[in-house]
């Protein structure tokens, strides 16, 4: 099994998670997240004063997969969150030794 997180732009989490369930996902947690890249952060304007704020909105999508999903969920998550501005951002992918659904006491492949 894999764990694959993602760290998206807000405005593409329902085209990533469309994506997702058309390749098999069928669960995921999504988590609103601050951070910044490459980008550094941007200005907001609030009451007529500039203000440089350094952690850019993003959003955290996590989904634990079947090693043979892992590859197609990486390729559409990079599909449907790609703008080709600055900040589009990043996929990783982890090795998941185990899983346990705790209502039902299914492991690993089961459990997902």
């Amino acid at each position: 099994m894999k764990l694959v997180v993602a760290i998206i732009k807000p405005f593409k989490l329902d085209e990533v998670v469309q994506a997702l369930t058309g390749v098999g996902v069928t669960g995921l947690t999504v988590t609103e997240a601050k951070g910044f890249g490459r980008q550094k952060g941007h200005t907001e304007v609030y009451r007529g004063a500039e203000y440089d704020t350094s952690f850019v909105p993003k959003v955290r999508l996590e989904a634990v997969v079947a090693d043979d999903v892992a590859a197609k969920a990486v390729d559409a998550i990079a599909a449907a969150a790609k703008t080709d501005s600055i900040g589009d951002g990043k996929i990783f992918t982890l090795d998941v030794p185990s899983a346990l659904r705790i209502r039902t006491g299914e492991t690993d492949d089961t459990a997902l």
